[in-house]
C-alpha cells in the first residue's frame, strides 16, 4: 500500500513531469537553428520524437508551416496521466 502511495503521489507525476519538460525543451529547439543537431537535441529527439510522430501522422502541419501535433500531445499525455493515476487509486482501493 505504502508503495502505492508513493507510485501515486510522486514517481508517475514526476515521470510524467519530466517527460512533459523533455518535449517542451525540445519543441523550443525547433525554433533555434542547428540546435536539434547537437548532442543533446539528438538525444532528446530519440526520446520525443517517437511520441510527435504519432501525432504528427494524423495532424497535418496548418499552411505548411505551423505544427500543432506538439498541442494534442500535450493534452493526450495529461489524459494518460491522470487515467494512469486513477488506475492506481483503484488498485490501492482494492487492496484496501
Amino acid at each position: 500500500m505504502e508503495f502505492l502511495l508513493l507510485l501515486h503521489n510522486v514517481i508517475v507525476p514526476w515521470a510524467f513531469q519530466i517527460y512533459s519538460w523533455i518535449l517542451i525543451i525540445y519543441i523550443l529547439m525547433s525554433w533555434v537553428p542547428n540546435v536539434r543537431e547537437s548532442q543533446v537535441g539528438v538525444i532528446l529527439g530519440k526520446i520525443a520524437e517517437p511520441y510527435l510522430a504519432i501525432f504528427r501522422r494524423f495532424i497535418p502541419p496548418i499552411g505548411g508551416m505551423l505544427d500543432i501535433s506538439p498541442i494534442v500531445a500535450f493534452f493526450v499525455l495529461q489524459f494518460v496521466q491522470r487515467g494512469v493515476l486513477y488506475l492506481i487509486e483503484l488498485l490501492a482501493r482494492a487492496i484496501g
